[in-house]
């Protein structure tokens, strides 16, 4: 394929090529494998593990179809207010002990009030001084001035998804246009935060426009680039529509690394379903997931994550650059035949 060679030469792949490695006759374990090499390169056999505070659950005047907590989702949540500094503050800590690279703040709604942005940069301040974690934070649109009040606080980053391609986006969503996530991202990009944005695939959208997307991401120059499977929440207008197998998940991230071979590509929500067995590889493309679940959804125990980034031979890196063990991280075995169901224990044959 010679993929990894051009994009490490400086060479952007074209759109036409970027289209034909999602489709089936190209073989998956050589696309991996050029995805690799450029992971590689940039990243090494290191993976940085996100943890996601939901800091304000439902209430969310929005319609966006594909979300549990906007306001015509029927899903059973439990509305709750901003989460103290205290809490915040508090998560962070945990999230570092369990090997967190980023902790990443979320609030559902439209976009905070000078209030609310004044509170949070109250907490990421006490957060930046306490715990050696960088700082993500997704609150909805923002102008340049919210931003920069999160700018001046420590915020590291500023997660806001373009989910979709622009001509697609009216049908996920009619609150909101997709040109107004974009002047978000500008808002944060002219105040030196760096962006944290990616998509939803599993709506409904073709191969042409989840190009299209990651090509958009190359041209904004996103730093970190989550790629969502949706999650089929009962109660929410959009449910999956059925097309992400494991062979394709893993060849959108591959895409997505191959299109944008420095930025951090995150396996997010979703991977625990959508990648099955399979999700192991996903680590070869990517170098960031997500650990203890996704906002209104759980995941899988951090534990069990660890073991699969151990057993596949990478390791978990900190943003202090400490190291920590697999022990610590609740991976403090080997297997062992005891430890196993009957159907792996030796069988006594018996003479006739």
């Amino acid at each position: 394929m010679k993929l990894a060679e051009r994009c490490l030469e400086g060479a952007s792949l074209e759109a036409a090529t970027l289209v034909r490695l999602l489709k089936p006759e190209v073989p998956l374990l050589p696309l991996l494998h050029e995805a690799f090499r450029v992971r590689d390169h940039y990243w090494g056999r290191t993976v940085q593990v996100q943890v996601l505070s939901n800091a304000q659950n439902a209430r969310c005047p929005e319609d966006c179809g594909y979300c549990s907590q906007s306001n015509i989702s029927t899903a059973p949540l439990q509305p709750y207010a901003w989460k103290s500094k205290d809490e915040l503050l508090a998560e962070a800590h945990d999230a570092y002990r369990i090997g967190a690279y980023r902790y990443c703040i979320v609030a559902s709604g439209r976009g905070p009030t000078r209030g609310q942005i004044s509170r949070l940069a109250d907490a990421v301040r006490e957060i930046k001084r306490e715990v050696p974690v960088q700082v993500c934070v997704s609150v909805g649109l923002l102008d340049v001035e919210k931003a920069q009040v999160l700018k001046d606080a420590g915020v590291d980053r500023l997660n806001h998804n373009l989910n979709t391609s622009e001509a697609r986006y009216g049908e996920i969503c009619t609150t909101h246009t997709y040109a107004d996530r974009i002047a978000t991202i500008e808002a944060a990009r002219s105040v030196g935060l760096e962006n944290c944005c990616g998509m939803i695939v599993g709506m409904g959208e073709k191969d042409e426009e989840i190009v299209e997307v990651a090509l958009r991401l190359r041209e904004l120059e996103v730093a970190s680039i989550p790629v969502n499977y949706l999650i089929p929440i009962e109660g929410n207008p959009i449910l999956s529509d059925g097309s992400i197998t494991p062979d394709r998940a893993l060849r959108i991230l591959a895409m997505f690394r191959l299109a944008n071979p420095s930025a951090e590509i995150r396996i997010a929500a979703g991977r625990e379903g959508h990648l099955g067995a399979m999700e192991p590889l996903a680590l070869y493309p990517a170098n960031s997931l997500f650990v203890e679940g996704y906002l209104t959804t759980r995941g899988r125990p951090a534990s069990d994550t660890y073991r699969m980034i151990r057993d596949a031979g990478f390791t978990v890196s900190r943003a202090d650059g400490s190291q920590i063990s697999w022990e610590e991280l609740g991976v403090d075995r080997t297997f062992r035949v005891a430890d196993s169901d009957d159907i792996l224990k030796p069988e006594v044959v018996r003479s006739p």
